[in-house]
């Protein structure tokens, strides 16, 4: 019920894209972690897989070794898709044996993407072209892949949620912004993500360094 996108920009961020016919996908689905890597943990989803992926991935194992582990470990394996990341650039892929409808994968040189239920096969793949051949900061490109998506076909029926998210080496998400429910998620997704791109560094700022940051521009802030 899920396609999502991992990417990095190779510079050290990665980032995650995702749209579901299912309520607060992102929530579920999207891991990230600073230096280790991307990992999305979808279809009849356990979302601890995700995190069990990346501590494999900052161990120093790579996406294909780390997927490989976490899968042979992992209790009702077969009903999960899983797609991993690695901070070298490494890709892999899982679809279980009960993974739901129609299913894919995608590959680029900086991207990995998988979905089920979905119009066509082809779905995953046009996420990572439109990311590979987009420009602008990964946020922006992880949306460009999105939209590609769902003009690829998206899912077999209409998604009602989307999420992205991205690590840059601070400690936290500097991106996470979600769609819960919306008839028109990613669009909606594009809206927020127009209001939050100017302001994203001046969080960055206010995280690391609040005496050099710039006033709030809230009621009541006197500088």
């Amino acid at each position: 019920m899920t396609f999502s996108i991992a990417a990095t920009d190779g510079q050290g961020r990665f980032g995650i894209a995702v749209s579901s016919s299912s309520p607060a996908v992102a929530a579920r689905c999207a891991h990230l972690r600073d230096g280790a890597g991307a990992v999305s943990s979808q279809n009849i989803t356990d979302p601890r897989l995700g995190g069990a992926l990346l501590d494999r991935l900052e161990a120093g194992g790579s996406a294909r070794e780390a997927l490989d582990a976490v899968v042979d470990t992992a209790p009702a394996a077969d009903y999960r898709q899983l797609v991993v990341l690695d901070a070298r650039g490494g890709t892999a892929v899982f679809h279980g044996a009960h993974t739901l409808g129609v299913f894919g994968e995608g590959r680029g040189a900086h991207s990995v993407a998988a979905g089920n239920m979905l119009a066509n096969p082809g779905v995953p793949q046009a996420l990572c072209d439109a990311f590979e051949q987009a420009e602008g900061e990964l946020e922006q490109r992880l949306l460009t892949a999105l939209r590609a998506g769902l003009a690829a076909g998206g899912e077999a029926g209409p998604v009602y949620s989307a999420g992205i998210s991205v690590v840059s080496g601070h400690g936290w998400r500097d991106t996470d912004l979600r769609v819960d429910w919306h008839e028109d998620p990613v669009e909606e997704l594009a809206r927020v993500l127009e209001v939050w791109l100017p302001q994203r560094q001046d969080y960055v700022v206010r995280g690391l360094d609040p005496a050099a940051s710039a006033g709030y521009g809230v009621p009541g802030d006197g500088r």
